[in-house]
């Protein structure tokens, strides 16, 4: 079993941070795990991405042409990466900041209102955690308890009153990812 996730959006939106909290949880369970990091040199407001790959034995790379799962944070991520997602594969949008439709009919496609949900569970900078809840709920190569351990054993102590507000985010992505699946 190979998995390959792309999470990409602008600085700032907790990218490469949602990619390593799957990375934790991934290490956590006992399996083989790559995190490849890319930003531009603007870090806030620049494009960021990241590739997390999951796996059950040696991976041979950490580079993805084609992932079969995407999250896309902002509209130029939607943009690029729609066409890239394999036939089959899921994309998780951050409605919020997406004004179009998915073009394509061969993925599923999942809408959550990250901004907003992310606000309503009380910090704008849990759209992360709202948006990896939608991606385990429509690509379960996790389970959602496993990436809410990996976040509790790997959070640095001063951030670890935290928790039960990333919790509710991821809580709140992965339940409206299910009810959008039916």
């Amino acid at each position: 079993m190979q998995k390959e996730i792309l999470i990409a959006g602008f600085g700032g939106q907790g990218v490469l941070f949602a990619g390593q909290v799957l990375t934790y949880a991934a290490m956590d369970t006992g399996k083989v795990v790559t995190w490849f990091p890319s930003y531009g040199p603007e870090m806030r407001g620049g494009t960021a991405n990241c590739t997390v790959v999951i796996a059950d034995e040696e991976i041979g790379s950490p580079l993805v042409k084609n992932p079969p799962a995407v999250i896309a944070l902002n509209l130029p991520s939607f943009d690029k990466y729609e066409e890239l997602v394999q036939p089959g594969g899921v994309l998780i949008v951050n409605q919020s900041m997406v004004d179009r439709a998915a073009k394509r009919t061969d993925i599923t496609t999942i809408f959550v209102p990250g901004n907003e949900i992310a606000e309503e569970t009380g910090d704008r900078r849990l759209l992360n955690m709202v948006m990896v809840g939608a991606l385990l709920a429509a690509f379960p190569v996790l389970t959602l308890d496993e990436a809410k351990a990996a976040l509790k054993a790997h959070l640095p102590a001063k951030h670890q009153k935290l928790i039960p507000n990333n919790y509710a985010a991821m809580d709140k992505g992965y339940a409206l990812a299910k009810a959008q699946m039916g």
